[in-house]
């Protein structure tokens, strides 16, 4: 047979590899979540997401910007399923500082939401949700809308500081004890769950008392 009218031959994709435009967004952020909850989000790259899913890693660039991209969209879910207190929602000040602990512990549990906490303001669907359900308790409460957030940002702020100083105090604290001095010891203990509490709840009362003297000099 003469060779000019052999047919072409298409050109395969390799094996094991999904049709080009056969993923979706909610699927690459899956994987990503995936990977961090299996503990693997300092190892996560677009090409190692890109073969958990089977595609080129050019396929994902068609869903997400890139890996801090993934990470907002993983760490609004953890949010979204973290935040939300136990305590009645008319009990303003156990509400607020249980809201406040559940970030916190998350922030630690989770170094890919902290690291997203830190880059940036976090302004996902969940953590507006979180924000506006705070306002919404403070306010409730008595506090005017000017105070409510207020107390909204110093909380906040103090309890994102309080979860970095906490996780890299725990990351440091695999060296021999015998051998730390009194004063690591006594830095140790100033980042603990306990102890955020216990300044919370001073910084509670610092908020309380400031909205008392703010209405007596109205």
């Amino acid at each position: 047979m003469d060779a000019r009218k052999q047919p072409a031959r298409r050109k395969s994709r390799p094996r094991g590899r999904a049709a080009w435009g056969s993923i979706t967004r909610e699927q690459v952020v899956e994987a990503a979540a995936r990977a961090v909850r299996e503990g693997r989000s300092n190892q996560m790259t677009i090409r190692s997401l890109a073969a958990d899913l089977g595609v080129a890693p050019m396929s994902l660039y068609r869903h997400v910007r890139d890996k801090n991209d993934l990470f907002d969209e993983v760490t609004d879910g953890l949010l979204a399923e973290a935040w939300k207190p136990r305590a009645r929602r008319d009990d303003w000040r156990p509400w607020t500082m249980e809201a406040a602990d559940r970030l916190r512990a998350l922030l630690v549990r989770e170094p890919v939401a902290l690291h997203v906490y830190l880059q940036h303001p976090v302004v996902s669907p969940a953590a507006i949700a979180r924000m506006d359900a705070m306002l919404d308790v403070l306010s409730s409460a008595g506090f005017e809308m000017t105070e409510a957030r207020r107390a909204y940002g110093v909380i906040h702020t103090y309890t994102v500081g309080f979860a970095a100083l906490e996780s890299s105090r725990g990351e440091s604290a695999g060296g021999d004890d015998d051998r730390a001095d009194d004063v690591i010891r006594e830095l140790a203990r100033l980042t603990t769950p306990t102890q955020f509490k216990v300044g919370l709840e001073l910084l509670i009362d610092g908020i309380c008392s400031d909205g008392e003297a703010a209405n007596r000099n109205t």
